[in-house]
């Protein structure tokens, strides 16, 4: 089950509204159809990311997939414990395995990302 005070991207990111401050990760689904992860890459603070575009990879036993952002701004943290320890994406997602922390001008496009029920709507009709 997917936490409800989280929105969901349809590519499998979830994102946590904190103020102008969104915290990203990947779901437990996109986790579990990954395997076992074995290299997380993330962006450094101050870096500028895009809605839309890569923020970083994950790379398990089974291949190397693009994280996609849903937000644009400027990321003020990254999870060191998941660099150094891959597999938290697989034991926590939602808690200890969370991604970066971006700060965040327009919220507007948070609009646009599916509640949980929605994002268990959308696996359903993937089949997934």
């Amino acid at each position: 089950m997917n936490p409800v005070e989280l929105k969901y991207s349809k590519s499998h990111e979830w994102a946590k509204v904190e103020g102008n401050t969104v915290t990203l990760g990947i779901t437990a689904h996109a986790q579990d159809s990954l395997g076992d992860v074995v290299f997380v890459e993330l962006p450094d603070n101050d870096t500028t990311v895009v809605a839309g575009e890569a923020f970083g990879t994950v790379e398990s036993v089974k291949a190397v997939s693009d994280m996609i952002t849903p937000v644009s701004g400027r990321v003020i943290d990254y999870n060191q414990e998941v660099l150094d320890s891959p597999e938290l994406l697989n034991d926590d997602p939602y808690g200890e395995g969370w991604l970066i922390k971006v700060e965040v001008e327009d919220l507007k496009v948070l609009d646009e990302l599916l509640s949980a029920a929605e994002y268990e709507a959308f696996l359903a009709e993937e089949g997934q």
